[in-house]
């Protein structure tokens, strides 16, 4: 058990939206973070649809906004995710942290401590996206 205000460590990746691939541009969308320690696995996010459109104006935002909840599925283990979903709390965080060429994909792995996951999180969304 850990102790109350003990740091654990964690991982998280930040979520990009590249709206054409071939580009290569991209612009953050949200986080996923994963504290084992404390059995939590969460996505968060804010689009905004203006800095989309920025890099393609034909952008379809529900497409994206539709990514960014499959991922919270996944992340809740709701079988809106799919089979992705059904599997332990370790592997749903290395298959949404694996690279993918898709127009939401993860940023690469980065770590930190924390006592409170789900305001990291938070944090996180607004250091990186907001």
């Amino acid at each position: 058990m850990i102790d109350p205000g003990a740091l654990v460590p964690f991982d998280y990746v930040i979520l990009r939206a590249a709206p054409r691939i071939q580009r290569g541009e991209f612009v953050n969308v949200g986080a996923v973070l994963y504290c084992r320690g404390m059995d939590f696995l969460g996505a968060a996010w804010d689009v905004d649809p203006a800095r989309l459109r920025a890099l393609d104006p034909a952008v379809d935002v529900d497409v994206v906004c539709a990514s960014l909840e499959h991922i919270r599925a996944i992340c809740a283990g709701d079988p809106a995710g799919g089979p992705a979903a059904a599997t332990r709390i370790g592997e749903r965080f290395r298959w949404l942290a694996a690279p993918r060429s898709t127009v939401v994909h993860p940023g690469p792995i980065h770590s930190g401590l924390t006592t409170n996951p789900a305001a990291d999180l938070d944090r996180l969304v607004d250091a990186f996206v907001r």
